[in-house]
């Protein structure tokens, strides 16, 4: 399968979770903007899959992240950004979602597990509630300190434009 094939998106994942649930397969979903992949997110990524058998990772659009981030983000665009997690060994599928938060695509893909960083653990997590009503459960992955595009963004800052 090419990298394209696994990006897709809310109707074709439907379709790829009702078959991967016939398969009893344990199907995971994380998300985020992965705007500057580092090593923070190949490991927080390798430790999700982990979790699960397969894992779909919903991917924030450009217009959601400059919602959220402000108008300087994201630095790559949405479908360089997919293509690039889609690459990792970790990730089965990719969605990118345009809304703020991943509400929406948590309910078609009715993951079995949710998975975030353990900066979430006190947040409240999107889609958790959801989750636990089916008997599904939330899984935090500890992050790697000093792992995070906003501090590769601040370095560049700091390095080359002072």
């Amino acid at each position: 399968m090419s990298l394209q094939d696994k990006i897709v998106g809310f109707n074709e994942i439907e379709g790829i979770v009702r078959k991967l649930k016939e398969d009893n397969k344990r199907i995971g979903f994380t998300n985020g903007c992965f705007d500057i992949v580092h090593a923070g997110h190949v490991l927080y990524l390798e430790k999700a899959k982990s979790l699960v058998d397969v894992l779909i990772l919903g991917l924030n659009s450009d217009s959601s992240i400059r919602r959220i981030k402000g108008t300087q983000r994201p630095i790559n665009g949405e479908l360089d950004r997919a293509i690039v997690v889609a690459g990792l060994e970790s990730v089965d599928w990719v969605v990118i979602f345009s809304e703020d938060t991943p509400l929406k695509l948590i309910e078609t893909v009715k993951p079995d597990v949710l998975i975030k960083g353990a900066d979430w653990r006190d947040k409240g997590v999107v889609g958790g509630d959801f989750v636990k009503s089916y008997g599904g459960r939330v899984e935090f992955v500890e992050l790697y300190e000093g792992r995070s595009t906003t501090s590769i963004i601040k370095k560049i800052k700091r390095v080359y434009c002072e």
